[in-house]
């Protein structure tokens, strides 16, 4: 197992993710705990010491599941790491209550690792509104021993995760980030990670492959790997991505079943990095997925001095983009609940004046309609 040291602890680069364990009769809320605790086993037998779970995870079973698994081995033989739900704004008002049933519900009096679960644009103003008390809640525990680490995850945009960052920056010690060779660029994620290297904040990466969708790929692209490392299996080049990037400590994986515990154990039994030629191939290769399947939008903002109803077009084509090439998702829909729907692409009357002047030619009229009927049949 390859480990990096944070703190003076000795953490295993891999993190066991406990959001897509295997589950009962297609139940997400019902895990299979027989089988959960057979790749638990399996993973601290290969050195894996680094647990992620989370009050929304498996309709709240997982804390519970993943606490009652753990509770088998000694407590210093392992670390920790649940958040708090703030991704859902019902719980704002709840940080006491929730964080005494989390320690409860994972059998445990302290937190390893707890993070603000998810900074976004649809709760940053509470996270930051001092009313609700979670800032100064949280670091009150850190200082009674209850939590030994406080960081934070995000799925929010550049400008979000800055403005986080001016208010408690000081405070963080480690950053959860989506990060992965396809959304080094297509998401910025590059960018998020130098913004957060500048307060001097270390980095934990989750979905390193996408949701799977870099664990499989077209017939073209697994050949071209397989011409530069022929034993490589396909997700281990994800791994490896992330692997490289010296900010990086934890790399969480949500393993769902015995054998990709196996196969990430055998990943992560050796540091093999990339050269620069597979970096170049691997970058490039990623360039092409997304480039070909996404509206190509320079965000030169022509468009916006011609929409009558201000709509703020380069930010919906983003979002458009990222809905579009993940096949669904939150992203999108998480962006667009801070904006009031007159700004949301059913506002648009299909004037088509912006796309008179756009440079790239692009359908906009048709793109916001398109993105509409999506988000309306994921309702």
């Amino acid at each position: 197992m390859i480990y990096k040291d944070f703190a003076g602890e000795r953490l295993s680069a891999l993190g066991f993710g406990t959001m897509r364990l295997p589950v009962l009769n297609d139940d997400y809320g019902t895990i299979d705990e027989r089988a959960a605790a057979e790749m638990f086993d399996c993973a601290i037998r290969g050195g894996v010491n680094y647990f992620d779970t989370a009050w929304g995870y498996h309709d709240g079973a997982s804390e519970t599941v993943t606490g009652k698994l753990l509770s088998a081995y000694p407590r210093d033989s392992y670390f920790l790491a649940s958040k708090f739900p703030g991704y859902d704004l019902a719980n704002i008002g709840k940080v006491r209550e929730i964080f005494e049933k989390q320690l409860k519900k994972c059998r445990t009096d302290h937190f390893d690792f707890y993070l603000f679960h998810n900074v976004c644009e649809m709760n940053i103003d509470a996270y930051l509104d001092p009313k609700y008390g979670i800032f100064d809640y949280l670091k009150a525990q850190k200082e009674a021993g209850r939590i030994r680490h406080l960081g934070f995850s995000a799925h929010g945009s550049f400008a979000v995760i800055e403005r986080f960052l001016r208010a408690y920056g000081k405070d963080m010690e480690f950053c959860q980030l989506q990060i992965n060779y396809l959304d080094w660029t297509f998401q910025r994620a590059k960018e998020k990670v130098e913004l957060v290297r500048s307060y001097g904040i270390p980095v934990w990466v989750m979905e390193p492959l996408r949701g799977g969708k870099l664990a499989s790929l077209s017939p073209e692209n697994e050949a071209l790997l397989r011409s530069l490392r022929p034993e490589e299996p396909v997700p281990a080049w994800a791994f490896r991505f992330v692997l490289g990037i010296p900010d990086v400590k934890v790399i969480l994986s949500g393993m769902s079943d015995l054998a990709q515990v196996k196969g990430n154990l055998a990943t992560f039994a050796e540091d093999k990095p990339l050269t620069e030629k597979e970096y170049a191939a691997l970058t490039d290769m990623a360039e092409k997925m997304y480039k070909n399947s996404v509206l190509p939008c320079t965000a030169c903002r022509y468009c916006t001095s011609h929409c009558p109803k201000h709509l703020d077009i380069p930010e919906l084509i983003k979002l458009y983009n990222e809905h579009r090439f993940t096949g669904g998702g939150f992203i999108a829909p998480m962006a667009l609940s801070a904006l009031p729907e007159d700004k949301w692409p059913s506002a648009c009357i299909a004037c088509h004046s912006c796309e008179r002047v756009c440079p790239q030619q692009i359908k906009i009229a048709d793109m916001m309609k398109d993105f509409t009927l999506r988000l309306q049949e994921e309702e």
